[in-house]
């Protein structure tokens, strides 16, 4: 699964071309509202220019200064809020997978670490408050080890852990193996 470009002017063409004006006509129609609320702003261009989300909000968030949905760029970036616990957690995750499956790339996307396997997602992860998201890319992984998993809550796409959970090394390698043998 390919993911798009973070920078927001890459949706520009597509604009252009869809609603048949230059980007210099959006940014001016932009200006003259910049006093306007973000939600506001994405009506305007909804209703009034028939945008799709996805253009209104490139557009609109592009003109308040955010050119970019990337917040970060390593893992060090990601984790840099979180506590040392978190912090220790996670890298004792990656850590558990990668050790098994060196040649995984471990990238941001989607704001968050995942490892990849050339252009396909294996695994990835989120850091919350109290827990820990666990997330193999095909949520079919949760099913097959649905009895392994019985300890933690699961649920749609990923299994929660605790934020200092002792990392069952075993459990992330199968996962990893099972989700590399489907992409293959």
């Amino acid at each position: 699964m390919a993911v798009k470009s973070p920078e927001r002017d890459t949706y520009f063409p597509a604009i252009e071309k869809k609603y048949g004006q230059p980007m210099t006509y959006w940014f001016d129609q932009m200006s003259e509202r910049a006093d306007w609320k973000y939600a506001e702003q994405m009506a305007f261009l909804k209703e009034e220019h028939g945008f799709s989300q996805a253009h209104a909000n490139a557009l609109v968030m592009y003109c308040r200064g955010s050119k970019t949905t990337r917040r970060f760029n390593s893992l060090e970036d990601y984790l840099a809020p979180f506590d040392d616990t978190k912090q220790t957690t996670v890298r004792n995750i990656f850590k558990a997978i990668t050790s098994q499956y060196p040649k995984l790339e471990l990238v941001i996307a989607w704001n968050q670490p995942m490892l990849k396997s050339g252009d396909q997602y294996v695994f990835g992860l989120s850091v919350h408050t109290k827990h820990i998201l666990l997330a193999p890319t095909n949520p079919e992984i949760l099913e097959q080890f649905k009895t392994r998993l019985a300890s933690y809550e699961v649920l749609k796409k990923t299994f929660k852990v605790p934020v200092n959970w002792k990392v069952d090394k075993k459990l992330l390698q199968d996962m990893v193996a099972a989700q590399i043998a489907e992409i293959q």
